[in-house]
């Protein structure tokens, strides 16, 4: 196998390993992300729909007695107030009296008007004073015959005060009684429109909820600033006609809140309604999901962004890992531990893209075989790990005379193969002169003294057909000229 192959092979593996290693952390961090939100969006849907809109439905239901209920008790005090069944009773004389009256209830409860209409006389009475007389033939008095007609003791109506025309009021109409239980006319008080959205606006910010009464036929009665989804009944709202019926027949039953959800124009909505019997209209209360869920959601994303960088970093730090440990097993695989040279077996893979390369550009090549002369000896008289330094002091200088270009490998126990590209056999036996005494002038130094050692070289210069081993074996044979010549000298073949 080829240096290149194995190359590519190698960062086959790699990136196989890192796309595995991804794929398994990416999966656990998205699983443990959507899972924790799958979760928690349960977890946020029931504490809304069991305990946080029931809760916020109470809340307002008790804010709604103290802020438009009490409406009602005051047109029950009135209309039960012995000072005004009197003055009825007495045949309506004292007008300036009656006004008062009307007039301390405006100013004390805070009413928008108080008035009185006398069965009797027909008569209209103001704090300001007597309006009109209603009759059954103006459009605008049927409310009064209407209210008079009816079997409960009062209603809540929305309509145009009598008085200022172009305001809309909700008035609370309470049916009075003579002392022998006889109708004689009909009391209460009014309320602008626009004071009770401000208390709905009021209670949507306070509560983050859509607060709207709807009447006993879906009719949408009293909002905040806009209608609720744009419509004027609940049976033309998508979602929501289809249970319509069933949320005012189960409301209308049982005073107790009742829990719903729906889909409308592509948002979930949780909804609580009660029915008010004070006011004989429906309270809802709903809120939309999507809008309690956005805090997870947003959570989902920064974490899946966080999982996303961690997973980076991850990938980094073992791709960072994996390449440090991979150059250390390739080094530990080429390089000779004790020389710092390459081995034997990287130098086969090398000296066979040397001839290669040779071939296709016919630059000269030539193997310089390197023995340290008498080495045993250097290792009787001075022990083995001096020997091994001798061998590592050797290699060193060998290093520093190669050229980038050159490859030098420890051949065997103390031989050193070189292989010089891109020269000749007279510059290869320059180099080999200049390196051998390099190690004469040099010694090793030593704990009891330098060692003074010398080498001999055996030089071959590639030949067209020359193969690796008949190239290093005519190395191999001028070493071997070199040290019957008496060692510390150069050779070639």
């Amino acid at each position: 196998m080829t240096n290149g192959a194995e190359g590519q092979r190698k960062a086959s593996g790699k990136r196989r390993l890192i796309v595995q290693l991804s794929a398994l952390l990416a999966l656990g961090f998205v699983l443990t992300s959507v899972i924790s939100y799958v979760v928690s969006r349960r977890e946020i849907h029931v504490a809304i729909v069991e305990r946080e809109l029931p809760l916020t439905s109470d809340n307002i239901y008790s804010e709604i007695q103290k802020d438009l209920i009490r409406p009602i008790f005051i047109s029950s005090m009135m209309a039960s107030d012995t000072f005004l069944r009197d003055w009825a009773l007495d045949g309506e004389k004292n007008l300036p009296a009656l006004t008062k009256y009307l007039s301390e209830v405006r100013t004390r409860y805070g009413t928008f008007s108080s008035f009185f209409i006398s069965e009797r006389t027909h008569s209209y009475y103001h704090a300001d004073g007597m309006l009109r007389a209603v009759s059954e033939s103006d459009p605008r008095d049927a409310w009064y015959f209407r209210a008079r007609a009816m079997r409960d003791p009062y209603e809540v109506n929305i309509d145009l005060d009598t008085r200022t025309p172009e305001t809309m009021a909700v008035f609370i109409n309470y049916r009075m009684f003579d002392y022998a239980n006889q109708f004689i006319g009909l009391t209460g008080v009014g309320l602008t429109v626009d004071t009770v959205r401000r208390l709905l606006l009021d209670y949507r910010q306070r509560y983050q909820r859509s607060v709207y009464f709807v009447d006993r036929q879906g009719k949408v009665m009293l909002f905040g600033t806009d209608p609720v989804h744009g419509v004027q009944s609940i049976q033309e709202v998508e979602g929501l006609r289809d249970m319509a019926a069933q949320i005012l027949g189960n409301a209308a039953t049982n005073s107790a809140s009742h829990s719903y959800q729906y889909r409308s124009k592509g948002h979930d909505y949780l909804l609580n309604v009660r029915y008010m019997p004070e006011m004989k209209w429906f309270l809802f209360v709903e809120k939309r999901e999507d809008a309690a869920l956005s805090g997870i959601r947003r959570t989902l994303v920064i974490n899946l962004v966080v999982c996303g960088l961690i997973l980076a970093g991850v990938l980094w730090l073992t791709s960072m890992t994996l390449n440090r440990y991979q150059l250390r097993l390739e080094d530990m695989a080429t390089t000779d531990r004790l020389s710092g040279l390459f081995n034997r077996h990287a130098f086969d893979v090398l000296i066979q893209q040397a001839l290669a390369e040779h071939r296709r550009n016919e630059r000269p090549l030539c193997a310089l075989l390197i023995d340290i002369d008498h080495f045993k000896a250097v290792n009787d008289r001075h022990g083995h790990l001096s020997g091994d330094r001798m061998i590592a002091h050797v290699a060193g200088l060998i290093r520093s005379n190669l050229r980038e270009s050159d490859i030098a490998c420890r051949w065997g126990g103390e031989e050193f193969l070189l292989l010089l590209r891109d020269c000749s056999l007279a510059h290869a036996l320059v180099i080999a002169d200049k390196l051998r005494e390099q190690v004469i002038e040099q010694p090793l130094a030593d704990a009891a003294g330098d060692i003074h050692v010398t080498v001999s070289a055996g030089i071959s210069e590639l030949r067209d057909e020359d193969t690796p081993e008949t190239l290093v074996e005519r190395a191999d044979r001028a070493l071997y000229a070199a040290k019957r010549a008496g060692r510390n000298c150069v050779e070639s073949a």
